[in-house]
């Protein structure tokens, strides 16, 4: 009897246990790490990879929470390896910004006043002010890399050439005239997407693409004459995509300048890169589809 009542005992924990792999659903993960061929990486073995060269570039999904969370951890890992060698770069910032940036991260004017004065992105508050936080907590230069919109918008309606009319001080907000225009392959397949939606009908292709131009050059340029240790720089995923957009300009103000891509994307299925995906950066933040994002 004892026997018949232990082979009943084990039966029935064989039937939850089957029971319970039948129902078991696969644990949610909000992110991967990956390298350029698709191969899974740690976060320990991405930072190690990132410290070796002069500019390490992010190139974010702007509503992106991970993705920004990430930015956080990386800056905060970059930091404790090279202190004060490290200096941070934002294209969320305009170069004539920069003073007002530079008051606010030595304590000269409160939080309030910096908020009222530059000209923030709206997604500010929840996406890049624990960035500048940390930075002025260490004591972490920040450089305002991006053009004045006023500028990139001139561009945008009258071309490049339109810059030559402004004045030497304006000028100086931007990279050396006249830029060497190289196309980005990324902003000219965007601006094909927006014709097939119906969107900037009206717009100029040249004038578009001449307007990422100046804005990759200033980015550059800034980014040049800022770099005198390490630097990390947060982007849009379209301005470094294919070691394009920012990546020759900065060579060409800075040869010899070593750097890499983290890039963030996102997919329905991260257990894996796609191939689409592959080459067009060095390392990658993978995150599901469906993650919440900021706006």
């Amino acid at each position: 009897m004892k026997m018949i009542k232990k082979l009943r005992l084990l039966f029935c924990f064989v039937s939850i246990f089957t029971a319970m792999q039948g129902t078991a659903q696969t644990q949610p993960e909000a992110y991967r790490l990956y390298d350029s061929k698709g191969k899974v990486i740690t976060y320990d073995q991405l930072v190690k990879e990132i410290t070796k060269v002069d500019v390490v570039f992010v190139g974010e999904i702007h509503n992106c929470v991970i993705t920004h969370w990430l930015e956080q951890k990386l800056l905060n890992s970059l930091y404790k390896i090279h202190r004060k060698e490290l200096k941070m770069g934002m294209e969320m910032f305009e170069s004539d910004n920069q003073l007002i940036l530079d008051e606010y991260l030595q304590g000269q004017i409160t939080g309030d006043r910096f908020e009222e004065e530059v000209r923030l992105w709206p997604n500010y508050s929840t996406d890049y002010a624990a960035l500048i936080s940390y930075a002025r907590e260490h004591h972490i230069p920040v450089v305002a890399t991006n053009i004045p919109r006023r500028y990139a918008t001139a561009v945008k309606e009258h071309g490049l050439s339109y810059l030559d009319s402004l004045s030497t001080e304006a000028k100086a907000y931007m990279a050396p005239l006249p830029i060497r225009f190289q196309t980005n392959e990324s902003v000219e397949q965007g601006f094909a997407l927006m014709g097939l939606m119906g969107k900037n009908k009206n717009a100029n292709p040249r004038q578009i693409a001449e307007a990422q131009a100046i804005k990759d050059a200033t980015m550059a340029w800034r980014i040049a004459q800022n770099l005198q240790g390490k630097f990390i720089h947060f982007n849009g995923n379209f301005h470094t995509d294919n070691h394009d957009g920012i990546i020759p300009y900065l060579l060409q103000y800075k040869p010899g300048t070593t750097y890499t891509v983290v890039r963030a994307v996102r997919q329905e299925d991260i257990s894996h890169l796609e191939d689409d995906y592959k080459g067009i950066a060095d390392f990658y933040i993978c995150v599901p589809e469906d993650m919440t994002t900021s706006y």
